[in-house]
């Protein structure tokens, strides 16, 4: 019920949030550590029963889940009843732990392949949708082209009838907490254009809030909408939603000289909130482990046929960072903190996507494959503990340019937006 009041409190009235007693988020991102994107095709209550008790004891409240399209949406015009029926169950199981729902629709996109509906795929194809990634339909590894989900009609149909369907039939569950447009959305396809994605958020916003005027609205933007034009814009998207949010990870940014840099993640929410003039949520952000005992390290293997290099950081490490970065989140004014994810995945899926070409992806969990805790799950305990709240921001960020100059050189402003933030020496 806190969270529910939090959900109505912060609908509407941007950063006046800041000013209110309303309780800092605490969740996570979910996928069963059994099953990862098999979870609605293999579903098991007894295991997400498990599962949520973990979530909860930690003094998380919301737990993001996310419903992977073909499972949910067979073919344009129906709705699998059983996956409606297993969400349902989610919601009840989520009700009984005290935990609500962040349920994001249209997956697509997640952990390095694109995971497309059958029906989806094949003519007319768009250039703007992403084929150079790794395309997983009906659990097999494909290779052809897709429809674009913000153009196409056939899409765009199925789409009105899943938020109707899944709106309409939990609007009134106490185990809901939000609604949310997509899972790094630009990573699936681009908008021809930034007025168009704008226009796709505005309309599926309205769809939802005329069903359901109570619970919120997002979309999840990455980083990526920060470093570049890619037609899903920050202040755009926001300007239609209720709420802002931001999934980053510093690892991933070339010019950090720590991997583990605690001041990125708070940064790129002032950000966020410095373009929208909205407080933003930290809905996605966490570290891939070494093996426990390990120190941090450096792991090179062949991925989509091309090298990678990715930065493991040592069980101890991450838990050090994940302290740092909770309290800098809540002087950034930021709503509330999101882990990536809940579980390493079980090794039998090792030979699957995304685990068998993305191996970081099998080690980003605060629970091990064997259901035991990483120390970072502590530091998430003791964190929830102390009760945080949301605070007025006291390290915003000045963008010192309008929106709209901001993405004639998004990159080169981030540099320069962070050297003022966290100092010139965390650069390369």
């Amino acid at each position: 019920m806190i969270l529910y009041s939090f959900c109505r409190s912060v609908q509407g009235i941007g950063m006046e949030v800041a000013r209110m007693e309303t309780p800092f988020i605490l969740g996570v991102n979910y996928w069963p550590r059994r099953k990862a994107m098999g979870w609605w095709k293999d579903f098991d209550a007894g295991e997400v029963h498990g599962e949520f008790a973990t979530i909860a004891s930690l003094g998380m409240t919301v737990v993001r889940i996310f419903l992977l399209w073909e499972d949910f949406q067979p073919t344009p015009d129906s709705v699998d009843a059983a996956s409606l029926a297993n969400l349902h169950t989610v919601a009840d199981i989520a009700a009984h732990h005290k935990l609500v729902l962040d349920v994001t629709f249209f997956t697509g996109h997640m952990s390095g392949p694109n995971w497309c509906p059958g029906w989806l795929l094949g003519e007319p194809a768009d250039p703007t949708n992403f084929h150079h990634l790794q395309v997983v339909s009906a659990n097999k590894i494909v290779d052809k082209p897709y429809r674009n989900p913000y153009h196409d009609p056939i899409a765009l149909a199925a789409e009105r009838l899943l938020l109707t369907t899944v709106v309409t039939g939990l609007k009134d569950h106490p185990g809901i907490g939000w609604w949310n447009l997509g899972n790094e959305p630009d990573l699936f396809a681009w908008p021809r254009d930034a007025a168009a994605g704008q226009a796709w958020v505005r309309e599926m916003t309205q769809l939802i809030k005329a069903i359901d005027p109570v619970h919120p609205v997002t979309c999840g933007l990455h980083a990526d909408s920060l470093f570049r034009t890619n037609n899903l814009r920050v202040h755009e998207v926001y300007a239609e939603t209720d709420w802002a949010v931001m999934h980053s990870y510093p690892m991933y940014v070339s010019w950090m000289k720590n991997p583990l840099d605690p001041d990125y993640v708070p940064f790129t929410c002032a950000v966020v909130s410095a373009l929208c003039g909205k407080p933003t949520l930290m809905e996605e952000f966490g570290g891939c482990t070494a093996p426990p005992g390990a120190p941090s390290q450096v792991w090179n293997w062949t991925a989509y046929g091309k090298p990678r290099a990715q930065f493991m950081a040592s069980e101890e490490d991450l838990a050090a960072y994940y302290a740092a970065v909770l309290p800098t989140l809540v002087d950034v004014g930021a709503t509330g903190a999101m882990l990536w994810c809940f579980a390493d995945y079980s090794s039998d899926l090792w030979n699957e996507p995304p685990c068998d070409e993305a191996r970081h992806e099998r080690f980003f969990g605060m629970v091990r494959p064997d259901g035991t805790l990483k120390p970072h799950a502590e530091v998430i305990k003791q964190f929830a503990a102390s009760k945080p709240t949301v605070k007025a921001a006291v390290r915003p960020v000045q963008l010192g340019v309008s929106a709209a100059d901001f993405y004639t050189d998004p990159s080169g402003h981030m540099k320069r937006l962070f050297a003022a933030f966290a100092g010139t020496d965390r650069l390369k």
